[in-house]
């Protein structure tokens, strides 16, 4: 493809994942609102904001490798007529469950987009340029939650929040229209099938982990949450009996002997724990610890997503230059600085100190997310683009589910005996110990040379 279309087609895909992803952060902005409005609790509609992510958990590896037996561009556009319809349906619910369920189709769309796009991108820039696209790509994803709480806040206070979601829908039809031209078809693997049996096995066993993680708030210990870990344990070690006998896996387990595969999962997984585990505490901590108006609070905490959006395509380009590891590595440590700096934090901290621990986190991912991605992409084969996209995808969701549940129930269970400052304080330790696990991940991973040699002996291109 001639140089101008191949950046034609980026730009194209990411606003079609710009206008999927610009709502997500609506509900943690209008949460009391809508659940006022629709007489509910803010507990029950908390699911409005998790249930989305574990759809995409469960979800994710089915929906990548139909995109890789059936084509990626029917996938991707599937993707945004799902938006749409997510979208339309979140404006008009005219309750709690109605609210729900169109979110949680929402994480349908949200699976089908991330997959393709990585496939489709990929067959048009090569590994020594995949980095750079993923730059972009963390762009859009972290910049698009900040266009939406900037533009969604006044259309919140002043129209209502339906209007966001109507005017979404518009946007999202217009993206589709765009990438509808501008795609082109990826060719589907031959001589494979879907295995349904693995894929159902994985669903079941990612579902109920997830929802382990999910509910274990409220008490690990309870039977629900129990049973649901028990069901997860059992689920995987039966898809890993089935995948060993089947031709064509769902997840090819080989896959997981392969050093640049299963470490930059690993440091996504830790590092989203962190940052999203902090994403969701930081507002409590500066209301709650720090004395500040939920205003304020709000508006500080845009400087974390906006410093990942900013930095991701910078570092993206610098990672090009420089290999993935070294990027991965200084992104994974800046976890631990802001995580630490955020531990530090006590009531009559300058609004100076908790914006650079905002930004550190923001900065850290911006650094490391892209490299980890290009190192997953650049450790399959472009054939099965969908399914490694879908393997990070899960990983990733695992450490956001994870990191919002542990911290918040360490945080509470600590309360009454640290306080509620020393509470958040110990709460932040416990992301500084899983950032390490990043680096420690990512200290591990093979350099280029050994990388190309170990894709040459597996015959990977």
């Amino acid at each position: 493809m001639a140089s101008r279309n191949r950046w034609w087609l980026l730009a194209t895909v990411l606003f079609g994942l710009l206008s999927s992803n610009v709502t997500f952060t609506i509900f943690n902005v209008a949460l009391v609102k809508i659940a006022g409005d629709l007489h509910t609790t803010q507990t029950t509609l908390t699911w409005a904001i998790t249930g989305p992510l574990l759809t995409v958990g469960v979800a994710a590896p089915i929906l990548g490798k139909l995109g890789d037996l059936y084509g990626h561009r029917r996938l991707y556009l599937f993707g945004l007529v799902g938006s749409a319809v997510c979208a339309a349906l979140t404006a008009g619910a005219w309750n709690a469950g109605s609210l729900i369920g169109a979110r949680l189709f929402s994480g349908l769309g949200a699976a089908c987009l991330t997959a393709s796009s990585w496939s489709l991108l990929f067959r048009v820039f090569g590994p020594a340029e995949r980095t750079k696209v993923l730059g972009w790509w963390s762009l859009v994803g972290a910049g698009g939650p900040v266009i939406g709480v900037a533009i969604g806040g006044p259309v919140v206070q002043y129209l209502g929040w339906r209007w966001i979601f109507v005017a979404q829908v518009p946007l999202i039809l217009f993206a589709l229209a765009a990438n509808y031209r501008t795609l082109p078809e990826t060719e589907p693997a031959k001589g494979e099938s879907l295995d349904v049996g693995g894929a159902v096995l994985l669903a079941v066993a990612v579902g109920a982990f997830l929802t382990a993680l999910n509910e274990g708030s409220t008490g690990w210990s309870r039977p629900p949450v129990f049973g649901a870990a028990a069901v997860s344990i059992a689920g995987f070690a039966a898809f890993a009996l089935v995948e060993r006998r089947v031709t064509t896996p769902i997840f090819p387990l080989e896959w997981l002997s392969r050093r640049n595969f299963t470490l930059p999962c690993l440091a996504g997984l830790a590092m989203n724990f962190a940052y999203m585990g902090g994403f969701f505490m930081t507002p409590l901590f500066l209301e709650r610890g720090l004395h500040y108006s939920i205003g304020s609070a709000g508006l500080l905490q845009i400087a974390r997503p906006l410093l990942f959006a900013i930095s991701a395509p910078a570092a993206g380009y610098l990672a090009a230059r420089t290999g993935e590891r070294p990027a991965a590595v200084a992104g994974a440590g800046l976890m631990i600085v802001s995580m630490v700096a955020f531990a530090n934090l006590r009531p009559g901290a300058s609004v100076v100190a908790i914006v650079l621990a905002l930004g550190a986190s923001g900065l850290s991912s911006g650094v490391s997310m892209p490299p980890i991605s290009a190192l997953v992409a650049n450790s399959a084969d472009v054939r099965h683009m969908g399914s490694a996209s879908a393997a990070l995808q899960v990983a990733n969701q695992v450490g956001v589910v994870a990191g919002i549940q542990l911290m918040e129930t360490v945080q509470a269970s600590r309360e009454h005996v640290a306080g509620v400052v020393g509470s958040f304080q110990e709460a932040y330790l416990v992301g500084a110990i899983v950032a390490l696990v990043a680096v420690a991940a990512t200290l591990l991973i093979r350099g280029p040379a050994q990388a190309k040699r170990a894709l040459v002996t597996q015959g990977i291109t």
